[in-house]
């Protein structure tokens, strides 16, 4: 990086990487754990697990708004020195950096099935869909900014996530067409060439 600059992230790429990986163990961990009875019953079980999917879906996705419309407010212009890192680079180190986390999650949501089948697999199913759609609400709130949020790298945590932890102090904004991603932190859909 050159005179001063930082590598960047995108703030929604970070918080949707761990979306598809949550909600595939969540759907795994569901579909494995109906499969004993269970101490409750399947069908508490999956009843409680509809609840807690829902519960966690919307506190997933409204925790810490404050935090990101006050950053996203504040935000400064990235420098033409700044490196905006790729998508697939933010999404390798979340998930590297939570891979044991994850692993550990899924054991836990299977071992869970023997008492409430279902339910700890749709929690974390409920996660990753949360993470979505604060993703989602990311990509609206730049969208009506005109301008796509990036949080450096080095105020990141140690595994690649909290893009809007206590040692993130501002965001850096880009025009709408910078980097590989779409506002949301999806892929960037490329007009196929005729």
């Amino acid at each position: 990086m050159a005179r001063g600059g930082q590598g960047l992230a995108r703030a929604a790429v970070v918080v949707r990487a761990g979306a598809a990986p949550l909600w595939w163990c969540g759907v795994v961990a569901a579909g494995v754990g109906v499969l004993p009875s269970g101490i409750t019953g399947r069908r508490i079980g999956v009843m409680a697990g509809a609840a807690l999917f829902i519960v966690a879906a919307a506190v997933v996705a409204l925790v810490r708004r404050k935090r990101y419309t006050a950053l996203a407010r504040a935000a400064v212009r990235a420098s033409k020195h700044d490196v905006l890192q790729d998508r697939s680079v933010a999404v390798r180190n979340w998930r590297r950096g939570h891979r044991w986390w994850l692993v550990l999650a899924f054991a836990a949501a299977l071992g869970s099935a023997f008492a409430v089948p279902a339910a700890a697999g749709l929690l974390l199913a409920g996660c990753g869909t949360g993470l979505r759609l604060k993703a989602s609400w990311l990509g609206r709130l730049e969208r009506a900014e005109d301008a796509l949020l990036w949080v450096r790298v080095d105020w990141l945590a140690r595994n690649g996530g909290r893009p809007a932890g206590k040692a993130v102090k501002s965001y850096r904004s880009t025009g709408i067409a910078a980097g590989d991603a779409a506002p949301g932190g999806a892929r960037r859909r490329t007009a196929a060439l005729v």
